[in-house]
């Protein structure tokens, strides 16, 4: 029967030409290349050599950094996923699939179009996020970096890279200067690569927050994220015809008690609006319970005396503006139908 045919390995020149630079001994035997053959093309002064454990380079020159890269992938992927490669004449993939493993730190920074991070060139090494169960350990340029759960990648050049904040924090993890790390928070946030509650998140997930010089980083870059996403909320005001709030005010009640700090407030619409930018700073989930908490009791004390309060992430805003903006102004129209609201001191914050 057809299917108990073996198939015929496939000949290493139908590779396209980036895979056909940079294979693992699994693949080239697959590719029909006996392990003696491998072990005499990776001899001192061979044709080819061996970049890491497993993997070779199939030409004599240095690597590019592009090759180390996959290089770097190949060694940690787990190797029961490498496919025979199918028959002769039938379609390459688009490219190779990496098992459970992705760059992280600095390259993957890098990769995302970082400029405080180095050139892919000058790194000595290239981080790789693996589960934490892999049984693998660092080697030549490549560095395992573990993990309990494995972040969805996203794909740079092809290539499968952490999320931002993931990386930040595996390269965080590595440096100690404490002006290198204030530039990737810093970039992080003002490149609008990520926001900072979820900088924030990894940083404390990676138990980084007990470091000095990093939450010196994390306080600056936490007065960055907010100044940003006051901007964002003046411009949406401005460029989406808004009515002009009051801006940073506190309300109390006369001669009561005070009822919260708001980032902007509509007196005549008795409409309130603040920026959520909870960021956990210890144990992220207890943290994170308590300060909604906080928000939820300020939100029920205002809409009891018909205050009507609207929460805008700064993801959202930065994201997708013209929906706060329309949330705001349906918030706006609907008082004419509303009770009047009870008598609040206004008071500048």
């Amino acid at each position: 029967m057809t299917h108990n045919i073996p198939l015929s390995p496939r000949p290493l020149h139908q590779l396209s030409d980036v895979r056909r630079r940079v294979l693992t001994a699994a693949q080239l035997r697959a590719h029909g290349v006996p392990a003696a053959e491998i072990t005499e093309q990776c001899r001192t002064g061979g044709p080819w050599r061996q970049l890491l454990p497993g993997v070779c380079l199939l030409h004599p020159g240095p690597p590019t950094s592009e090759e180390r890269l996959l290089a770097v992938l190949l060694y940690a992927a787990r190797e029961r996923n490498v496919q025979v490669p199918p028959q002769p004449g039938a379609a390459e993939p688009h490219r190779p699939v990496y098992t459970e493993s992705m760059i992280t730190g600095l390259a993957a920074l890098t990769l995302h179009g970082f400029a405080a991070t180095p050139p892919l060139t000058a790194l000595d090494t290239i981080d790789v996020l693996v589960p934490r169960l892999r049984r693998l350990r660092s080697t030549g340029f490549a560095r395992i970096v573990r993990t309990a759960t494995l972040p969805a990648p996203e794909e740079v050049t092809g290539l499968p890279v952490a999320p931002v904040p993931r990386a930040v924090a595996d390269a965080v993890a590595e440096l100690s200067d404490a002006g290198a790390v204030r530039r990737l928070l810093t970039e992080a946030v003002r490149g609008g690569h990520c926001e900072p509650a979820a900088l924030v998140r990894e940083l404390n997930r990676a138990k980084l927050l007990t470091r000095p010089h990093v939450v010196d980083a994390v306080d600056s870059l936490l007065a960055e994220g907010r100044a940003i996403a006051e901007n964002r909320l003046y411009a949406m005001v401005r460029e989406y015809g808004l009515p002009d709030p009051v801006w940073n005010v506190d309300l109390r009640l006369p001669g009561g008690p005070h009822l919260g700090g708001l980032d902007a407030y509509w007196p005549e619409h008795a409409v309130a609006l603040e920026l959520d930018t909870r960021a956990p700073r210890q144990g992220p989930r207890q943290d994170d319970d308590a300060l909604w908490s906080e928000y939820a009791r300020k939100r029920e004390h205002l809409e009891r005396l018909g205050i009507t309060v609207v929460y805008v992430t700064p993801k959202k805003l930065r994201e997708a503006m013209d929906q706060q903006a329309a949330v705001v102004r349906t918030a706006l129209m609907a008082s004419v139908d509303r009770d009047p609201a009870a008598y609040v001191v206004v008071l500048p914050r």
